[in-house]
């Protein structure tokens, strides 16, 4: 059985192995010994911060945690259901309610990794916002701006969206056609990260700009909205089936640097969650408390995002922002541990 159960059998020799254990070294076993982890982690670079700041609680557990996998969503939610991974950190609801017939009977949603205040939308540089007059998406069945913002020559406004997998681009799918903009929007679906830089470097040149973001994110580090782009509105509220439910939570007040309050984002706040295997939850009560308990202030998301895309990104700096934060944490982090702990006593 998996998770590390032990194998029948071998009860002496286990009992003889004790008896060569220190009582220091039982101790400092944890409830985790002995049991191996494979997480995930998204295809989105944003989230790998979190992911690794919960590998390190699960180590300080005494849990064996593996290199994470990173995975497109539907290749995640059906993984973590067949008990391929143990868990990630990067579950977006209800942006992701697309997935739950994937894995409702073998993972579910524990605890919150940030809950409400993950915003995303569509924004255009506050320059081209002035100057045209955008307010909607509605705005770029306008040939005025279309022409502005089309860098290829199709006669579309070129917009960064987002890659196939990602739970974001089913939406924008779904308003493109709900808008009637496929005449008027090319999506750009290539690599999230490239793309974006490609749109900062036109944004630097003093050209227009159009892009899908999320918060937290890099872009909204970088390009401050109210300052150097503006969140701009949808001309209604239109969601895919499976999120129609959640169409009146579209319209969010107090954006800061929308071109209206409240704003019609288009997407309702969501929840950052973790989804785990059930059977792993089941059989590791400790990594299941904490899991319930663990939580990553937005600020901090948004402060670790800008590190690496100023350069910071490489596995080993990912660890060391982990490190760092669990470290300025110490207090919130140890109450973490101990909470988990005293669930598996």
């Amino acid at each position: 059985m998996r998770y590390g159960t032990a194998v029948k059998g071998i009860a002496a020799t286990a009992i003889a192995a004790a008896l060569f254990v220190s009582p220091q070294d039982a101790a400092a076993a944890g409830p985790g010994d002995g049991v191996t982890v494979t997480p995930a982690r998204a295809t989105w670079d944003t989230g790998w911060f979190q992911t690794a700041i919960y590998s390190q609680a699960l180590e300080a557990l005494g849990y064996d945690v593996g290199q994470p996998k990173s995975l497109d969503n539907p290749v995640f939610y059906q993984a973590v259901a067949s008990g391929d991974v143990d868990f990630w950190v990067n579950g977006w609801f209800p942006l992701h309610n697309s997935y739950e017939d994937d894995f409702g009977k073998g993972a579910e949603t524990v605890g919150y990794v940030a809950k409400g205040g993950a915003l995303q939308g569509y924004l255009v540089d506050k320059a081209s916002a002035d100057k045209f007059g955008i307010e909607s998406l509605e705005d770029f069945k306008r040939p005025d701006v279309r022409e502005a913002f089309d860098s290829n020559g199709d006669g579309k406004a070129d917009m960064v969206a987002c890659p196939p997998g990602w739970g974001c681009e089913l939406v924008i799918e779904h308003q493109l056609d709900a808008y009637d903009l496929r005449d008027s929007i090319n999506p750009i679906k290539a690599g999230y990260s490239a793309s974006m830089a490609d749109a900062i470097g036109r944004y630097e040149d003093g050209k227009p700009i159009l892009f899908y973001t999320w918060t937290p994110n890099w872009t909204v580090g970088l390009l401050k909205p109210g300052k150097d782009v503006v969140w701009i509105g949808t001309p209604f509220p239109a969601l895919p089936d499976d999120q129609k439910k959640y169409e009146d939570m579209t319209t969010v007040e107090g954006v800061e640097g929308c071109v209206a309050d409240p704003c019609r984002m288009g997407w309702p706040a969501n929840d950052i969650r973790p989804v785990v295997n059930k059977d792993f939850l089941e059989e590791n009560p400790a990594a299941a408390t904490l899991f319930k308990v663990a939580r990553i202030p937005l600020q901090d998301i948004f402060a670790q995002n800008a590190r690496m895309f100023e350069g910071e990104d490489k596995p080993e700096d990912i660890q060391r922002h982990a490190k760092e934060w669990i470290e300025s944490h110490r207090k919130t982090f140890d109450s973490w541990i101990e909470k988990a702990e005293a669930a598996s006593s």
